[in-house]
């Protein structure tokens, strides 16, 4: 006899997650080892793989490429013990576009395993897959892979004597993630009216902190970086304007105790996504670092779960990382009720007391912006939570 084991979304009604099917890394009838990635939803966050829960034979599969995979919804049928007969697939794929590449063979290689996505990408742009470097679990090459390496500089099209009516142009159809994202913007713009207040923030004690302890993080595999104070102070400016740590319902405003802190993190020109702080106010600054540093590197390697995203109550966008100086207004992460924008650190001449007379010092400034939703708060709260934020950052101590 054998045993039947189902496999489910991992998505449930409370993550407000919708799917999209992407992939089948195995097909019915295929040996699957426990773990082993079999199949591969993407959201507007993040291309998530599905794991076989157990070893066994995979029997019957129930999603086809680009179809909307429903919350709680059973993906596959996997047998456990004897070989049962398996089951046809329950919906007819939608008939391939025709494509036409010259390294059939390469991407053919039984070696390496290429999801549809990647394929197809592959196939698109004649790219061989041998000069990649995969990130995926086990080297497999992602789609994130590919868009990468297109990204490298291609010698220009030579045009003779264009006009506007024959410009060359390329299409790019629109990825779920940036129609997700798309959406979401939009709708955070229309319901929440945005306004942002701006301070500068000295940098030069935390700058100083950073010198002295980087090592000793370090020691310990812990890379201490700069967000890891401005989500300390996050933290305090937080504790000090808890209306800022909300979410606006039509009847009341709800008002969250823990401190689940989102980044805002680029996935280089696909989009972003947000992963999550969980409880950061239980964290010291060498934990709010350990778990910054685990977040980032799953982002890295496309291997964020769902549950590293969820429940957020409060965003950071560091945007100086990529070079700007200010950013406004950034759009609030709804249904959060603000967003800090953190702008790049640069050296500049500021006045300052010295005995009484004013003089001229060199400092590493940089912008700190909180654009809030209008309906939720106003400029005292919103200037209170900036100057509890650059206070704690100027006088930051152990």
């Amino acid at each position: 006899m054998s045993e039947i084991v189902e496999v489910f979304s991992p998505f449930s009604d409370d993550d407000g997650t919708k799917s999209t099917f992407r992939a089948w890394l195995k097909q019915i009838g295929d040996p699957v080892k426990k773990d082993e990635p079999i199949a591969e939803l993407e959201t507007d966050k993040v291309t998530l793989e599905i794991h076989a829960p157990c070893d066994g034979t995979l029997i019957e599969t129930f999603w086809n490429v680009d179809e909307a995979v429903e919350k709680n919804a059973l993906i596959a049928k996997i047998s456990i013990g004897a070989a049962s007969k398996a089951k046809p697939i329950k919906k007819t794929p939608p008939k391939p576009k025709t494509t036409t590449i010259k390294n059939t063979d390469l991407l053919n290689n039984k070696d390496r395993i290429y999801s549809p996505a990647v394929r197809k990408l592959l196939a698109e742009n004649a790219v061989d897959p041998t000069q990649l470097s995969g990130t995926g679990k086990d080297a497999r090459i992602t789609k994130n892979d590919v868009l990468t390496h297109l990204q490298l500089p291609l010698k220009p099209i030579q045009v003779t004597k264009p006009t506007n009516s024959d410009m060359p142009s390329m299409m790019h159809k629109h990825s779920n993630m940036r129609k997700a994202i798309a959406t979401h913007m939009s709708h955070s713009v229309s319901i929440a009216p945005h306004v942002t207040a701006v301070f500068e923030a000295d940098l030069s004690a935390i700058t100083a902190h950073r010198k002295a302890n980087k090592q000793k993080y370090a020691d310990q595999a812990i890379n201490l970086s700069f967000t890891a104070y401005f989500v300390a102070a996050t933290v305090a400016a937080l504790s000090a304007v808890p209306k800022v740590n909300s979410r606006w319902h039509d009847d009341a405003l709800e008002v969250f105790s823990c401190l689940n802190i989102g980044i805002g993190t680029a996935l280089s020109d696909e989009g972003l996504i947000v992963p999550v702080i969980q409880n950061a106010q239980d964290l010291n600054l060498m934990g709010i670092a350990k778990e910054l540093q685990a977040l980032t590197q799953k982002a890295r390697n496309n291997s964020l779960k769902p549950s590293n995203m969820k429940n957020g109550t409060f965003t950071i966008s560091n945007h100086g990382t990529s070079g700007s100086l200010l950013a406004t207004p950034i759009i609030i992460n709804q249904p959060q009720s603000a967003i800090l924008g953190i702008g790049k650190m640069q050296k500049r001449p500021i006045v300052v007391d010295v005995n009484g007379t004013d003089a001229l010092v060199i400092k590493p400034m940089c912008y700190i912006s909180l654009t809030i939703d209008h309906r939720v708060l106003d400029g005292q709260q919103t200037n209170m939570f900036l100057s509890h934020f650059v206070e704690y950052i100027e006088n930051w101590s152990d």
